[in-house]
């Protein structure tokens, strides 16, 4: 029977060419709570999806020699990309979006309109600091030693026309909202997001772009684009339909139950998201989580700093579950957490081996040893229980309870330490009982024994379903093995004692989590996770030195693609038709046909060398030439065109 509907989102994430593990933590544990809801009987919606526009995107895709659409697409759908990493992780998310998807561009351009028109957004000029990492603008008073508050990365002056949104006008109801409800956890984040940025004055925000071209046209103002705070932040509603007919979602999901976000983006989703909504009159979702980050060497995973863990590579080794359980189970998920293959290993043998992975094993084979792999009827009563049964069957009758309460404050860890109390007094259970002992003498002792038995199969179906949001496939052959149905694995029959049959018939199958040698692996971890010795080889530089008056004859220029087309009965020829500033189109052959396709280069700016002599190619004549980067890349040639901004003129001179 539903409960009722629960929403849970994870933010979108900025398409990174480096995923690591810690782009997984947030995911796994909103996997983990969407889980635990269906469990519960909740009709759940579960998003996620990819923050796809922005000067980054465009800078990088320019860099890589293609367009910012396809820089994305290889990120999102192509090998090892955000949705091989979520089917790696086991990710059940219900929907995922894109913010390059039609449906969201449509709605943002009307959710622009709508704060637009009600006098919220107004047309400005910007001048100030800009991190690029981040797309953050800062005032000087925001910056730390002269960097980015969020990153500690330089910045650089920007100035340009945008439009702002009036974020000031809702400083007030967002303060209020955030002091005098439980809108935003833990409770630490409130004094951090008032004291830091509402106190010392809340800034009207920039919500355009004049100065790149990758996202959003404002479709009233085209020289603009909708900047990422309105553009992402609109995901949660547009995902749902919200001025959009890709879906039909928004009345019976919104508002959303939580948005589990990073710390280091609270500040956008319990301040700026808000009052965005306030400005539209919408209703606020119910609850702002900010989890912590997940460290190495006691700094934050990062790709630009080198320091990241690769997923696929341990779930290869360990198991996705056991990662899953890693995460979610070693640290608090409010705080910060230091990630190492130490604890890794450890927490794989001390809870998933010798506890859980033990109690499964040595019930089942002593099962098929001393019954032949049934149980006889009438194993799960006893009329005499002695106080480790009493106590056995209190801790586990009464785990549900503990394990909702923790749930519900979104503490996976404590929900988890109360699955495993009960799965370390079971093992204990074993001992107290020594169903060894009791063996020897079946004529006497075996309705007993099989009560024994019986129980740890019990407590280790009740601690299993509460388990299965953490290890769902680990689960699956948990109940497997203890010869559970699934009537036996429900939300209701875990508050129960008495859910398995009588009669069950348990089968000792694989070792769930095998242990591991940790010095071992350690030692093959750290060959693996070594740093792989340059691939790349350049050519050697020229001794020779070159003139500095000769070098200065050299004009280089910046030229735009016109036209490109293949050569006829050339392999490698691309011919180009370029604006070079002169008004006459200058033509010029390259070399480059095995790395770019030529509609892919139409309306770059490129740079070449426009006062060379003339040259006949494939009988056609090439005027100069273009700069490009070679190098070869575990024996492969690679060649990068030089690209510049596309704001530069056409003849531009390069000095």
């Amino acid at each position: 029977m539903r409960k009722g509907k629960f929403y849970i989102t994870t933010p979108i994430y900025y398409p990174s060419d480096k995923l690591h593990i810690g782009h997984a933590y947030c995911t796994v544990a909103t996997d983990a709570m969407a889980r635990y809801k269906r469990l519960c009987g909740y009709d759940v919606m579960f998003l996620t999806g990819t923050d796809e526009h922005g000067q980054k995107i465009e800078d990088k895709a320019r860099e890589a020699g293609v367009t910012p659409q396809q820089f994305v697409d290889r990120i999102v759908t192509g090998p090892r990309g955000v949705l091989d990493l979520w089917k790696l992780m086991n990710i059940s998310n219900d929907r995922f979006i894109r913010t390059t998807d039609a449906y969201h561009v449509k709605s943002i351009q009307r959710i622009f309109r709508r704060m637009y028109d009600n006098g919220d957004i107004y047309k400005g000029k910007y001048v100030g600091k800009y991190c690029k990492p981040c797309e953050s603008f800062w005032t000087e008073s925001q910056l730390v030693d002269g960097k980015c508050p969020e990153c500690g990365r330089d910045v650089v002056d920007a100035e340009e026309e945008a439009y702002f949104f009036r974020l000031s006008k809702y400083a007030d109801r967002v303060q209020d909202l955030l002091e005098n409800t439980d809108f935003l956890q833990p409770r630490s984040r409130v004094h951090e997001m008032v004291n830091n940025f509402i106190k010392p004055g809340l800034e009207d925000l920039c919500v355009s772009r004049t100065s790149f071209t990758w996202g959003i046209p404002v479709d009233f103002d085209p020289g603009h684009v909708v900047y990422v705070w309105i553009d992402a932040l609109s995901n949660y509603i547009t995902a749902l339909g919200f001025d959009n007919d890709a879906y039909d979602d928004y009345d019976k999901y919104w508002p959303a139950d939580v948005h589990f976000v990073g710390k280091e983006i609270v500040r956008f989703h319990s301040i700026i998201w808000p009052a965005m909504l306030m400005s539209m009159g919408l209703p606020l979702p119910k609850k702002v989580y900010g989890h912590g980050w997940l460290l190495l060497d006691g700094g934050k995973m990062s790709k630009s700093v080198g320091n990241v863990v690769d997923p696929y590579l341990l779930a290869e080794r360990y198991g996705v579950d056991a990662l899953r359980f890693f995460l979610l189970r070693s640290f608090p998920f409010g705080s910060d957490g230091n990630f190492s293959n130490e604890a890794l290993i450890g927490t794989i043998n001390v809870d998933l081996a010798n506890d859980l992975g033990n109690l499964v094993s040595r019930t089942t084979a002593m099962v098929g040893k001393y019954f032949g792999g049934h149980l006889p009827a009438g194993s799960d009563k006893w009329a005499q229980p002695t106080e480790a049964d009493r106590d056995l069957v209190a801790m586990a009758s009464g785990l549900r309870d503990r394990y909702e309460a923790e749930m519900e404050a979104f503490q996976f860890q404590n929900a988890l330490e109360e699955v495993f109390k009960v799965i370390q007094r079971a093992n204990k259970y074993i001992d107290e009982n020594a169903p060894w002992a009791l063996a020897k003498d079946m004529d006497q002792n075996g309705p007993r024994l099989a009560h024994v038995l019986y129980n740890l199969l019990e407590a280790t179906r009740i601690c299993g379903t509460l388990l299965t949001p953490f290890m769902p496939e680990s689960m699956d052959k948990l109940f497997a093995q203890i010869g559970a149905d699934n009537d036996a694995r429900t939300w209701d029959s875990a508050a129960v004692w008495g859910g398995l049959s009588d009669t069950a018939a348990p089968v000792k199958g694989e070792n769930l989590f095998p242990r591991i040698d940790m010095e071992k692996e350690l030692a093959e971890l750290a060959k693996l996770q070594a740093p792989a010795a340059p691939a790349i080889e350049l050519e050697p530089q020229t001794p020779e030195q070159v003139d500095f008056d000769t070098f200065c004859k050299s004009d280089f220029r910046a030229v735009k693609v016109k036209d490109c087309q293949p050569v006829k009965k050339s392999e490698k020829l691309l011919c180009f038709t370029l604006d070079d500033g002169t008004g006459t189109d200058r033509q010029i052959l390259s070399g480059i046909a095995k790395w770019y396709k030529p509609q892919d280069l139409v309306g770059k700016t490129l740079v070449a060398i426009v006062n060379l002599p003339p040259r006949k190619m494939m009988g056609l004549a090439s005027n100069g030439m273009l700069i490009s980067a070679v190098h070869k890349e575990k024996g492969e040639e690679k060649l990068n065109l030089l690209m510049v901004s596309d704001d530069i003129p056409a003849g531009a001179k390069l000095c």
